[in-house]
């Protein structure tokens, strides 16, 4: 028997680095773009956007922000979000304003977010003065508190909630803060997707969860809370379902309640999705040799060089369950509890499970050997 990520093999080749896993997406904004890219990896989506960006009506709020922010110098202006920050120049275009909003800006000391406002600044035609690598609020916030505030005018640009104690912050210290309202978070268009998605997650019928924003993540624990999940979402979370972010800020919820997610490198869609056909893999593949065959067990799915077949939920978990111990036998008892099938059925339906998993598993079903009143193994070569 061999482990590993070895994707060399025919069987390996059959199909992506996904092929077998179910990936749930929370994300609103570029939702059918992350789910492209995982689809193209072979992964299964489970699509669930946690929120909806609510347009701000007539943008009355934006455009007296905008004219607060025209009526006297700017001192600094932060842009927390790159399509926040263009919505607001475009929509200053729209009003006839955009010449003198990017004049104001460009006497002021422009800080950014991240490299998403960073982009979207430069795109402008301005520059900033400070972006802190940690793409975290409190970076910005603390670079600003250690200048002298009093008097000064700061422009906000909120990025879909309203950044209260940031603004406190400076106006304790003797600053007049502009919030720029550019959009807001609402709850999901359908709340069914979101119990769905719970529901999915705690029974480990999903292999991963991606977030690309820290409100996704309170969204999605929210809704837990409302189907009185959440301690169930949690502990899946931390022991079999592998949460994604696309950067340390959105992770800092997960964090906070001892969840270890993964992050990529660069704050992007397409190394989020990267990061993940690597994660999966190394968590969740195991390669199997029995009678000098090769059979590749991914996620959810049985790859052979003669073979290709996506496994139900529960067969999935009982053949998972054996492959983590390849050459044990596990008693049926085991199985029971391995593949969560506990709570609604008996040792009969391992049985049953084992039958189905043999006729699915077609010509490699002898992968799957009968102990006489002890349990099951897998045949594997040692």
């Amino acid at each position: 028997m061999a482990t590993g990520t070895d994707t060399d093999t025919t069987a390996a080749r059959r199909g992506g680095p996904l092929t077998g896993f179910t990936v749930g997406v929370t994300a609103t904004r570029r939702r059918e773009e992350l789910t492209a890219l995982l689809e193209r990896r072979g992964a299964r989506v489970v699509e669930a956007p946690m929120m909806r960006l609510v347009p701000l009506g007539d943008d009355t709020a934006l455009r007296e922000a905008t004219e607060r922010c025209l009526a006297g110098p700017l001192d600094y202006v932060v842009a927390t979000t790159g399509v926040g920050w263009r919505c607001w120049m475009s929509a200053a275009d729209g009003w006839g304003t955009g010449a003198r909003l990017a004049a104001a800006c460009r006497a002021a000391v422009v800080l950014t977010r991240g490299p998403k406002a960073t982009g979207a600044v430069r795109a402008s035609g301005l520059d900033e003065a400070f972006s802190p690598r940690s793409e975290a609020n409190d970076e910005l916030l603390s670079w600003l508190l250690a200048r002298p505030l009093a008097g000064r005018r700061i422009a906000v640009q909120e990025h879909g909630v309203p950044l209260d104690g940031f603004a406190a912050a400076l106006r304790e210290r003797g600053a007049e803060v502009i919030a720029v309202p550019v959009y807001r978070w609402g709850p999901p268009d359908d709340p069914e997707a979101v119990r769905r998605l719970v529901e999915l997650t705690v029974r480990r019928e999903l292999h991963a969860l991606s977030f690309t924003s820290a409100q996704a993540i309170e969204a999605l624990l929210a809704g837990a809370d409302g189907f009185d999940r959440r301690a169930e979402v949690l502990a899946a979370l931390r022991d079999d379902v592998l949460a994604v972010c696309v950067g340390p800020v959105c992770a800092r919820p997960l964090l906070e309640l001892g969840i270890e997610p993964v992050c990529p490198e660069r704050g992007r869609l397409g190394a989020l999705v990267r990061t993940l056909a690597e994660a999966l893999p190394a968590r969740m593949r195991r390669e199997l040799v029995y009678e000098g065959r090769r059979v590749v067990l991914q996620g959810s799915a049985v790859l052979a060089d003669d073979m290709q077949v996506t496994l139900p939920p529960v067969l999935a978990a009982v053949l998972r369950a054996l492959a983590d111990r390849p050459g044990h036998v596990l008693s049926r008892a085991e199985l029971l509890r391995r593949a969560w099938l506990a709570d609604r059925a008996d040792e009969h339906a391992v049985e049953a499970a084992i039958a189905r998993l043999r006729a699915a598993l077609g010509p490699h079903s002898a992968l799957i050997r009968t102990v006489p009143k002890r349990g099951y193994r897998l045949a594997v070569t040692a």
